[in-house]
């Protein structure tokens, strides 16, 4: 482990790319290498802040913004952007890194774009560990931006210090369209693009939400006047900084409250449950499995069996296999 180690805690962003590939490898002898590496990281901790919202927001746009005023302040700032996947080749689609020019310039910040993999959540399957490498490679906020398509991305909340919705200006319409599911998982909710003619538009939009947020059930890791709306413009920058500083005043509550670590342990045991459901789903990708699969699908759909009983019998054997 010595030759990835030694220079990814040292900050080395060659030796952190070589980690997060190594991680997101799925050959039994790099999974192996990779747990070994995990285990072996320094405990370090950086603000993890998930960012979601929808297609043509401005994510990227903000994220380069947001992440440039931090390392202006002698942050460093990692993001972890996950794109939709390739059907063909399983690469990511969108690229990322491309959007963020400036950023990815930017010697105290390090940007590593990854194909989802029709892994669902907004999420890619090994974004956990990538968060983890970030942290061990000494950056101070780590952003996990998903791939953003809307309604289905609260898995980022459970892998997130803050989570923040970023939206865009818009009437009512797009306020029934943005569900309880998300904006009830949602810490901060910026309404980006509050510039030029949309000023006046992105205040009622402010206020709308505003209003929507009062109406949910109030949340024990929330001191008062949270969650809440903010305006914010990635283009002029406007908003911005107030963002930061409630972001800051809220970890801060979380901390002196003993949220921010209750909520590290959850996510702990969230991260040892998906590994726990991987390496069982792992098992029917087997040969041996796949035929008794497929035996007792064609049985299923003849008619001989019932599916319930069917899958009961994969579990046992499975069960049984693995007794033995």
């Amino acid at each position: 482990m010595d030759d990835l180690m030694t220079p990814l805690v040292q900050g080395d962003r060659r030796a952190l790319s070589r980690a997060i590939t190594l991680v997101e490898s799925t050959r039994p002898d790099h999974r192996a290498r990779a747990q070994a590496l995990l285990a072996a990281l320094p405990d370090r901790q950086a603000l993890r802040i998930g960012l979601s919202g929808t297609p043509g927001v401005g994510k990227s746009t903000f994220i380069e913004a947001f992440g440039t005023r931090l390392t202006g302040q002698g942050l460093g700032v990692a993001v972890l952007a996950v794109d939709p996947s390739s059907t063909r080749s399983g690469g990511s689609i969108l690229g990322d890194k491309t959007r963020m020019e400036l950023l990815s310039r930017n010697p105290r910040a390090y940007i590593r774009p990854s194909p989802s993999s029709a892994h669902l959540g907004g999420v890619a399957r090994r974004t956990r560990e990538a968060i983890r490498l970030c942290e061990a490679a000494g950056f101070d906020v780590v952003l996990i931006e998903t791939v953003g398509v809307g309604q289905s991305e609260t898995l980022v909340a459970q892998m997130s210090d803050l989570f923040v919705l970023l939206l865009a200006p818009a009437g009512g319409d797009e306020l029934q369209g943005v569900k309880r599911g998300i904006m009830e998982m949602a810490d901060l909710i910026l309404v980006n693009k509050a510039d030029g003619d949309l000023l006046a538009t992105a205040r009622r939009t402010v206020a709308d939400y505003a209003g929507a947020l009062r109406l949910l059930r109030k949340r024990p890791q929330d001191p008062e006047g949270f969650p809440k709306a903010l305006p914010v413009s990635a283009t002029t920058g406007s908003g911005l900084d107030e963002a930061w500083d409630q972001m800051q005043e809220l970890v801060q509550w979380r901390r002196d409250h003993g949220h921010f670590d209750r909520n590290r342990a959850d996510q702990a045991r969230d991260w040892f449950l998906a590994e726990l459901r991987a390496g069982l789903l792992a098992q029917l990708d087997r040969p041996e499995t796949r035929r008794r699969v497929e035996d007792l699908g064609r049985a299923v759909a003849a008619g001989d069996l019932p599916p319930g009983q069917a899958a009961g019998e994969v579990l046992d054997w499975l069960a049984g296999d693995r007794a033995q």
